[in-house]
This record gives structure tokens, sequence and C-alpha cells, in this order.
């Protein structure tokens, strides 16, 4: 039986749990947070009271023997916390998405993990969602030809969603903390990630973006256009766009974050629409107009998958599955070091596209660019911040306005459906 223990005890925590209480491979023998009270109630709500708790890290690998650290830390603690558990030799790293809030930082813990030859993993579960996995056979197979573009709309909302405590989320919006601003760099890595994957391909050429800080703290809305590499000059060029569109008004009752994702890939014979993510397994997905997967090619419109789970937290736990069979039996992880600094370097480059006003390469993006100032990202500059506090109180009114109409939410179970 593997041994795991937890670094971080944020409000992600509850859904990266989630494997390890469901494994018969692995357990849960520790935690770790600077607050202990909350990781007490953590610990209390997953039904493992009894556990241990650290309030310091390096004590938590030092006195526990551990074959894999979950690490849930903000994205600057990721380098330190990566380094100590790999020169105590733990054989397995997850850190939580995005790897760093550096470049730089990415390409020492990546080092660090070579020279001391454990498996690194950057935990992004979005892969991993039924819908998408099925997505993904479905392209190999070329049910839509050669994918050309893809289009993927994130839609903020407002509504019953899942609880987050202002330590989880006050950090996040620090880019010295997060690396970016809290929805392109730290909820964007996920979508990047789709954009890479669904498409095949593993980086993009150049970028471009625009991006609004409509209430002062949050990145959006906003809009990003990229290119992917064309190695063969006989074939179409090939495209890509990313939106987080703001709709603070829609009520939309999620289990999990208050947002949801709406994919579109267009092919040389067809087109693939995918419905929901986040707020899979919802109201919207009970349905029959939002079914996970609708292509239409050769005249026809097909659904698939809806007899698969839709409910987001299967994709934490395909995650961690995944991750407890490389280290039990070998095997690659999914993300690698690399692959997760390359995530990091394309959700880097719309604010550098940004700050500077146009078209940012790829190359551009670098460890040696961030030591010579070329390509850091900077945070935003507000003379005026009084629109932050009226927007919180039309937010709080909107969201009384729909829990006394009924738009109440229900609370997630640990379980699986039947």
């Amino acid at each position: 039986m593997l041994r795991v223990g937890i670094i971080g005890c944020g409000a992600i925590s509850n859904l990266n749990v989630l494997g390890y209480l469901h494994s018969q491979d692995a357990e849960l023998v520790a935690v770790c947070d600077t607050d202990v009270k909350r990781a007490r109630e953590k610990l209390e709500r997953w039904g493992l009271r009894t556990l241990k708790i650290y309030e310091d890290y390096k004590k938590l690998i030092d006195h526990e023997d551990l074959d894999i650290v979950e690490i849930l830390t903000p994205h600057n603690l990721h380098l330190p916390m990566t380094k100590y558990a790999a020169e105590a030799e733990i054989p397995g790293i997850s850190v939580q998405k995005p790897m760093a809030h550096t470049i730089t930082d990415c390409e020492k813990m990546i080092e660090i993990c070579k020279k001391s030859d454990v498996k690194l993993k950057i935990f992004e579960n979005f892969r991993f969602y039924p819908p998408f996995l099925k997505a993904k056979e479905l392209l190999d197979e070329g049910i839509i030809g050669d994918p050309l573009n893809f289009r993927i709309n994130t839609i903020k909302f407002r509504g019953p969603s899942m609880y987050v405590d202002l330590k989880s989320s006050s950090w996040r919006i620090k880019f010295d903390i997060c690396g970016g601003g809290p929805l392109i760099y730290d909820d964007g890595i996920h979508k990047f990630s789709l954009a890479l994957w669904l498409m095949d391909q593993k980086r993009v050429e150049e970028l471009y973006a625009w991006i609004d800080y409509f209430n002062v703290v949050m990145d959006i809305p906003n809009y990003i256009i990229w290119k992917y590499p064309n190695y063969n000059h006989n074939s179409l060029p090939k495209y890509g766009t990313m939106e987080f569109t703001f709709a603070p008004n829609l009520y939309y009752p999620n289990n999990y974050y208050d947002c949801d994702e709406f994919i579109e890939i267009s092919g040389t014979k067809g087109i693939m629409w995918l419905n929901q993510c986040t707020g899979g397994g919802n109201f919207l997905s009970k349905t029959p107009q939002f079914p996970p997967i609708v292509v239409y090619t050769d005249g026809e419109v097909k659904k698939y998958g809806e007899d698969m789970p839709r409910d987001w937290r299967y994709s934490f736990i395909n995650s961690t599955e995944h991750f407890i069979n490389v280290i039990k039996n070998g095997g690659v992880p999914i993300y690698t070091g690399e692959e997760g600094k390359n995530l990091c370097i394309f959700a880097k480059m719309p604010y550098i596209s940004n700050q500077r006003n146009r078209i940012v390469l790829w190359k551009e993006v670098s460890a040696e660019n961030e030591i010579n100032k070329s390509c850091v990202v900077e945070e935003p500059k507000f003379e005026d911040r009084s629109g932050f506090p009226r927007f919180n109180r039309n937010l709080r009114k909107d969201l009384k306005k729909g829990i006394n109409q009924g738009l109440i939410n229900t609370e997630f179970k640990y379980q699986y459906d039947d």
C-alpha cells in the first residue's frame, strides 16, 4: 500500500483527496497545513479524523515514510517544496497546476527531480474528464478529419457553487505569488492543456490577447487567439481561440467552481462540440439539448458519451489513479515536468501580449528572458479601486435574489454514481 501525504488543505484538497479515498493501492497517512484548524476540518469531512496533522511540510516529509506527496499550495511555494521532497527521495511528487509561478522555477524543479531520480507529475485533471477522454478517442480515429480550429469559452457566472474561503482565493490575485491572474494563468492552465492535447500539439507558435479587468482584480473578460506550428507547408494552417466570458448575473448552480466550459473543434470533415466540464452533472447535463459530445460529419449529427459519468470529480479520481499506477508499476505521469513548463509558457503569453499590445512568440517566454526582464508578467496597476466594493455589493444582491427564487445548490457527496 502506497503511503501518501498532502501539503495544503485549501479548497482544492477536497477534490484531490478523492482518488486516494477510493484507491485500493494507496492511503492518505498525514496532511500538512499552516492552519491546523482548517486541516482538522478537512480530515473530519473526509472521515479521517485520526490522521496526523503537521504545520511544517519539512517535518511531514522527514517523519513520514511517503511514496507520494501531493503539493496543493500557492504556486511560488512549489519549487522549495518539490526540492525538499525530491532530495528526501520521495518516489512520486504530484504538484497542483500551474507548475510554478515562473519558468525559471519550472526548470529548476525539472532538474532537481531528474537528479534525484523521482517522478514529477503536474496535476491537471481536465485531461481525465470521461467525456474528454472519449472525445480524444474519436478525434484520433479521424471522426472530423484533420482538426483545424480549437475554440473554448469559459463562462464565469455567479450563483450557488462550491465555497472557497478567502485564504484559498486571495493569493491568486497576487501576480508575484500566482505567476499571473486567477483566470488565464491559474484556471486557464486547464484550458491551454486541452488546446494542445485535443489538437495533438506540443506548443503554439504565436499568440495575441486582449484582457480587461472589469472588476479590478480578475483578468476577465478576455479574448486570446493563437496559431499552431505548421510543420508541413502542404497542410492547412491551424488556429485556436479562448474566451473567458463574465456573466455575473447568470444563475447557474454548480457543485464546484462558479464556471463552466464549452468547446468547439472544427476539422476538414466535420465539427465537434463538447458541452460542459466543471459543471458536468448539473441540471444542464440532464437536458437533451446538451449531451456531452455532439459531432456533425457526413451530413449527420451524432451524440456520444451520454452514458458516461459527467460529474467533474471523476477527472480528479482518474488522474490520481493514473499516477498511483505509475508509481506502483512504472511509466510516465501525465503531465511530466517538461509538459507542465510548456503549459506555463502558454499561459504567460497572453499577459505579455496584452502588456505590449502585440503578437508574442512562444520562444520569447523562457527562463533566460525572465532573468533579463524581457518577458516578465507584470501585475496590472489601477489608480481607482473603488469599483471593486460596488461590484461585490451587486454580486451579493444578485446571489440573494437567486436564492430567494429557489436556485439553491446541492452539495456533492464522496461516492460513485450508480
